[in-house]
């Protein structure tokens, strides 16, 4: 009986005999430890779940951090704000509705220097202070001081090319750009201050690509 067993095993053959190499392969989830980059399973492609962004969740930025990156939008608007002569003298809403702002404003003309010094503040000590101010504030703050160099445009173009009476064509276009451009410093005022306030990151037209490329 036993030379019988031994006869049937030795004439069958083995499972290693069996279980070649290239059966080996062809079993899925062997050969995708075998090969490592052949049927490779959808969870081991899944990628990691991405880490938050403090700039897109409302609760992670901190109320101080709100407060002055709005207040940096300010800083545009009060340095632009003589662009809308012409249009506070024809729409006295304008002039209501922005009398709050009105000890800022004399604040900030209350010298020459003070524009400037609001500037450097604004860009060494808030945007280059990775150390103090997370990047949801020294993004906001760098938008702002981007739009201020803008204004250099509109201001030279009405200095140049103001006209020197009241009438006439070149006086209309000469009006409609002021207003232009002092509704564009209010929109920004409004909708990026508005946005900090409820932590959301604004991207104003314009200046954002080039406040993501100063802003690490």
């Amino acid at each position: 009986m036993a030379s019988a067993v031994s006869l049937l095993l030795l004439s069958s053959p083995s499972p290693l005999h069996r279980a070649s190499p290239s059966h080996l392969l062809s079993v899925p989830h062997r050969r995708v430890f075998l090969t490592g980059h052949t049927a490779t399973p959808r969870r081991l492609l899944a990628a990691p779940p991405r880490a938050s962004n403090n700039n897109d969740n409302s609760d992670a930025v901190e109320a101080l951090d709100r407060l002055v990156a709005a207040g940096a939008y300010l800083y545009p608007f009060l340095d632009g704000a003589h662009h809308g002569r012409f249009l506070l003298a024809q729409f006295p809403f304008f002039s209501a509705l922005l009398r709050p702002l009105a000890p800022a404003a004399r604040l900030f003309h209350s010298s020459p220097l003070t524009p400037f010094l609001l500037f450097l503040t604004l860009y060494f000590a808030v945007v280059r202070n990775q150390q103090a101010f997370p990047r949801f504030v020294r993004f906001n703050a760098m938008q702002a001081v981007a739009l201020d160099v803008l204004l250099i445009f509109p201001d030279l173009l009405a200095q140049s090319f103001a006209p020197s009476t009241g009438g006439g064509v070149g006086f209309e276009i000469f009006q409609s750009m002021e207003n232009t451009v002092f509704l564009f410093l209010l929109v920004c005022l409004v909708y990026g201050g508005g946005a900090c306030l409820l932590g959301k990151t604004p991207r104003l037209p314009i200046v954002a690509d080039a406040a993501e490329r100063q802003v690490m």
